[in-house]
């Protein structure tokens, strides 16, 4: 039941305001208002705002392939990605059952695209069994009956598995397995930079193997708008087309590209600081008695932790306990929370958060906690 606990907050009422919800809440920085309002724009329907241009060339080069676009939303370039390589209705895609696409685009794939999924269980580690997958794969001779299979989408970093890391192996074997029975790989890479500064390898690497890659420029690297689809020159001219009919295109966007650009230039190196303070805070979570942190299972910037039976408070009870505090979390059930970390939550920030936490479990005040 996941909620955004601000039916009743009130900033005013508190001294400052951690938010932990999501690393979708950032605010832009004043390095990146100041390049907003000095764009330089042009119609990019027309294709002729030269910094969207700037953001999709820049885009392309880090991610290895031959062009990007940029596109309002991840769920609108994961939707698109699987249109332009699912372009016969009635085609499947195999994909994880605990994966975004899956589960948080509003089944768009299908109602827009009629396009058919086939889940495969994702493991703990965000992964699905490659035998698994070839299992998955729909036998062509029995097409009478079966649909299509033309496509496998995995996601790099996997938030619902606690933002787990897929490895270049992994993915590769991946690839090789897509290349064999002649389908596409697209990669949900949300937060592919936030995988790359965990396993410190290059993203190019990361997405050698896919076909199409989506990139969120408003999740760690703290743009306030947008995401950006790669993959071949056919791809994204094609995505092009796709992204008009579904009323993304829009027109003096370099406004937003400008911010994205200043989010590459200064948050990436930020990222390993976000998943030092997850660790920390996770660390810290498990300690608490009454809570349950799987703290190795922490890669990167996302935190889950449970709140143990026999516990007199809830996930939703502590939420509002804490929004009196000016913190601000993401009940994902009854028992269990999921915080987020992101370039404007500070290592005090963390320390403060355990400590207000800890009052709510247990009741004592940690004095030292949170200055």
């Amino acid at each position: 039941m996941q909620g955004c606990m601000h039916d009743t907050y009130n900033p005013a009422m508190v001294s400052r305001t951690i938010d932990l919800r999501s690393d979708t809440v950032t605010k832009p920085t004043e390095t990146m208002r100041l390049a907003m309002a000095k764009a330089d724009v042009d119609d990019d329907v027309l294709f002729y705002d030269p910094t969207a241009r700037q953001l999709e060339t820049e885009m392309a080069r880090i991610t290895g392939k031959e062009a990007a676009l940029f596109v309002p939303s991840g769920t609108m370039g994961n939707l698109i990605s699987v249109l332009v390589h699912c372009e016969i209705r009635g085609s499947e895609v195999i994909l994880g059952n605990n994966s975004h696409i899956h589960i948080y685009e509003n089944g768009g794939i299908s109602t827009i695209g009629g396009v058919h999924p086939r889940p495969v269980k994702n493991n703990e580690d965000g992964t699905m069994d490659i035998d698994m997958i070839e299992s998955a794969i729909r036998n062509p001779d029995f097409e009478i009956c079966y649909p299509k299979t033309r496509l496998i989408c995995l996601e790099n970093s996997h938030a619902n598995s606690g933002g787990r890391c897929l490895s270049v192996e992994y993915t590769d074997q991946v690839g090789e397995l897509a290349k064999k029975y002649g389908l596409k790989l697209h990669i949900d890479g949300a937060r592919i930079f936030n995988v790359s500064a965990a396993l410190n390898v290059p993203v190019d690497r990361l997405v050698q193997a896919a076909d199409s890659v989506s990139v969120c420029l408003s999740k760690g690297l703290g743009a306030p708008v947008g995401s950006v689809i790669v993959g071949t020159k056919s791809f994204i001219a094609r995505a092009r087309i796709v992204r008009k009919t579904l009323g993304g295109g829009m027109r003096q966007v370099g406004i937003l590209c400008a911010a994205a650009l200043v989010a590459l230039q200064e948050n990436v190196q930020k990222l390993v600081i976000d998943h030092k303070n997850a660790k920390t805070l996770a660390e810290g979570l498990n300690k608490i008695k009454g809570l349950s942190v799987d703290v190795a299972s922490v890669e990167t910037n996302i935190v889950y932790f449970e709140i143990l039976k026999g516990s007199h408070v809830t996930a939703l009870k502590l939420g509002k306990i804490m929004q009196e505090h000016g913190i601000l979390l993401m009940p994902d059930s009854s028992s269990r929370v999921r915080i987020v970390i992101h370039h404007q939550v500070s290592a005090s920030d963390v320390q403060y958060t355990l400590a207000r936490i800890k009052e709510a479990m247990t009741g004592v005040t940690d004095e030292n906690g949170g200055n």
